[in-house]
């Protein structure tokens, strides 16, 4: 579903992503991990569009993502870290804006944005001008508004940043239920748990460089033939 070929960015003199090679299929939910400055965020920017690599190439089940960007985003959702949505419009107004970008028929969008606020438990605040939402309440809205046009890869970017227990545990209910139904998720996290409850394959990047891609059985046979808790092996991996 996701495939990155030598795929590289610098910016001046400093390499953020060094020709890095990733092949995630349809139906996976791939945990994205590193440290700080690692190159996740430059790696997504990529994949989504908002970057161009320096070299490498990016395929979203089989389309050139730059060769055809059209294409590409309208099978691609994004979540990005920091939820951006316009305060003065309501949860459901901003919903119908962001169908329009995609021209999705009204009647099927209306019916998607029901099922989605059923589903993400947004209830009333559906109707309610997004700046009196609370960080997980916009965050919510934010996943609603990435599935609205059905699509079948999904790039997240710290999606648990600020949830409080019941927002996350809708979100990872949410994200499970996306990879049964056959959705991709690539997700770029500092939370480690999140990855061990959620994730069936986990990538490491380090100064640029992926260090690990495997199946998260792989990474726990890993952890425990050096009698590691996860982040203890996820400091000695990044730090080698």
């Amino acid at each position: 579903m996701l495939e990155l070929k030598e795929l590289a960015k610098t910016f001046g003199s400093f390499i953020a992503v060094n020709s890095i090679n990733l092949a995630i299929k349809k139906g996976e939910l791939f945990g994205f991990l590193g440290p700080n400055g690692a190159g996740k965020t430059t790696t997504i920017k990529m994949i989504t569009g908002l970057l161009s690599p320096n070299s490498g190439k990016i395929y979203i089940n089989g389309i050139d993502a730059w060769d055809n960007p059209i294409r590409a985003k309208t099978i691609t959702g994004y979540i990005p870290d920091q939820p951006f949505i316009y305060d003065k419009l309501t949860g459901k107004e901003f919903l119908f804006f962001c169908g329009g970008l995609y021209n999705l028929d009204k009647i099927l969008l209306a019916d998607k944005i029901y099922e989605l606020t059923d589903t993400l438990k947004i209830g009333s605040w559906i109707d309610k001008r997004t700046e009196e939402y609370s960080q997980g309440m916009r965050q919510r809205i934010t996943i609603a508004s990435a599935f609205l046009h059905n699509p079948e890869l999904i790039v997240v970017d710290e999606p648990m940043v600020g949830l409080d227990p019941q927002s996350a545990f809708i979100v990872k209910k949410f994200f499970t239920e996306q990879i049964q139904n056959g959705k991709t998720i690539f997700m770029s996290t500092h939370s480690l748990h999140i990855v061990e409850e959620i994730c069936t394959s986990v990538g490491i990047i380090s100064k640029g460089k992926i260090i690990f891609n495997d199946k998260i059985a792989s990474l726990h046979k890993l952890k425990e033939s050096r009698n590691n808790n996860l982040e203890e092996l996820f400091i000695d991996l990044t730090t080698e």
